[in-house]
């Protein structure tokens, strides 16, 4: 009878995420853990990256959109980087933008960072953003 009550105890714990999922935390060189969030995680090869906003290392937003989507992607590489990964991992991109109006720009900039071929996207316009600044694009990135 031991052995049917063994078996259960082992598929149950094959088939807990816990069990097989480890979480690694990803931070970039030079930068300080976050309080209440992560740069990034890394886990079953796949890596999920915070939302990073345009803000460079001071946290001085640039004077230009065009440099703060420049630095926002800057800010994301830093932490592929920093999982052994490049833009070309990435398979999802989600970006968060304060003005319609400035899509075509962010746009631009975004196909000059990404190539094709280029991961999928969501953008949406929102009214704020906690940083303050007018963009913010999290990834989802998994090694190829």
């Amino acid at each position: 009878m031991a052995k049917p009550i063994l078996y259960a105890v082992v598929i149950s714990m094959l088939l807990t995420p816990a069990a097989w999922t480890e979480k690694k935390v990803i931070l970039p060189p030079g930068e300080k853990p976050g309080g209440n969030w992560s740069y990034g995680i890394l886990a079953d090869g796949t890596l999920y990256v915070s939302g990073m906003g345009g803000e460079d290392a001071k946290g001085k937003i640039p004077a230009t959109f065009d440099s703060e989507v420049q630095q926002s992607l800057n800010n994301i590489d830093k932490v592929l980087k920093a999982a052994g990964m490049s833009s070309a991992d990435v398979v999802s991109v989600q970006v968060y933008i304060t003005d319609r109006e400035t899509f075509d720009r962010m746009n631009k900039v975004y196909t000059s960072y990404f190539k094709d071929p280029r991961p999928t996207r969501t953008t949406v316009v929102v009214a704020g953003l906690v940083g303050g600044g007018h963009i913010e694009i999290t990834v989802t990135a998994k090694k190829s």
